[in-house]
């Protein structure tokens, strides 16, 4: 059953990050772009790694995503439609069939497993035990130099 969950959320991601690249409209695709970043965060779960898939959430869709749009969306020229292909869009298509080439070679072939998986480790407690023991002074440091990035963007923004 966790094959099924991983092929259809497979399915959803690429679909979603095909839209990104080939719609038309910017906002449809930062759009599409949730969807594809939300489809990531499922396959993450699906291997057990619920703490990538909530910062996933949290970072990506919650944060950039959120900021791309509001981006888009403040500058004037939201009606404007790109081209989709120019003139590199043939040496794109030839790059991604080769990388899908050999995507599908490696998971045809597959891997040999050695011995038996280890048991899976609690991945949350342990980060967070590092940042508040021993990375503590640069997790705190990160945090005073984004809360300056913050006070100097509110500045900026109120001067116009």
């Amino acid at each position: 059953m966790q094959e099924v969950f991983f092929f259809v959320l497979a399915a959803f991601t690429v679909a979603a990050a095909l839209l990104v690249v080939l719609d038309r409209n910017i906002v449809h695709s930062a759009v599409a772009l949730i969807f594809s970043f939300c489809g990531v965060a499922g396959i993450y779960v699906l291997l057990d790694a619920e703490f990538l898939a909530a910062v996933q959430v949290l970072i990506y869709v919650g944060g950039i995503t959120i900021l791309l749009l509001f981006a888009i969306m403040l500058t004037t020229r939201i009606a404007a439609r790109t081209a989709i292909f120019n003139e590199q869009a043939g040496l794109s298509a030839l790059i991604v069939l080769g990388i899908t080439a050999i995507l599908v070679y490696a998971s045809v072939t597959g891997i040999h497993v050695a011995g038996k998986a280890p048991p899976p480790v609690e991945t949350a407690p342990a980060l967070g035990r590092l940042l508040l023991t021993t990375h503590v002074l640069p997790f705190e440091v990160a945090s005073v130099l984004l809360l300056a990035a913050m006070v100097g963007a509110i500045i900026l923004a109120r001067r116009e």
